[in-house]
């Protein structure tokens, strides 16, 4: 066996680091190329009205359930007594939680007591980003996690 030089200690310890320096440059690559945006463009101004429409939404008292079978994903709206409501403007975002390249705005139409889109959705987890008005105008926005091809849906 070779005896162990400074020169071959250096070049283990010089290639231990710069594979862990090409993984976080990937790994940071990555989740700038996927992030998705901002949320709100200026958040001292967005927060300003949070606990208004908030304290309105609650008011409402509405649930909001997503069922996704054979391509279809259903929404259904309530009340507090489990009465279906109606809902004006609905605006549906699909996607990924981690990657809007799979993003989609599904087209929905009323089938009875739910707002039911043709989508394709792979299996895996998807987030629902929910935004409709009242009657009366409040609005009501809600976000929901599924889980397509798993234990839950």
């Amino acid at each position: 066996m070779k005896p162990l030089t400074g020169r071959k200690v250096f070049v283990i310890a010089a290639s231990a680091f710069a594979v862990i320096i090409a993984a976080n440059v990937t790994l940071a690559t990555q989740a700038i190329r996927t992030f998705p945006g901002l949320e709100a463009a200026n958040a001292t101004i967005a927060s300003r009205g949070f606990d208004v429409n908030r304290q309105a939404q609650q008011a409402l008292r509405w649930t909001m359930r997503a069922d996704y079978a054979d391509g279809e994903l259903a929404l259904r709206f309530t009340d507090a007594a489990g009465v279906p409501v109606a809902v004006h403007d609905l605006d549906l975002l699909v996607g990924r939680t981690t990657d809007a390249g799979a993003d989609v705005r599904p087209v929905t139409a009323i089938r009875g007591e739910a707002h039911v889109a043709p989508v394709a959705l792979a299996p895996g987890r998807w987030m629902l980003r929910v935004s409709a008005r009242a009657g009366d105008g409040t609005p009501f926005r809600q976000r929901l996690v599924i889980t397509v091809g798993g234990d839950a849906s």
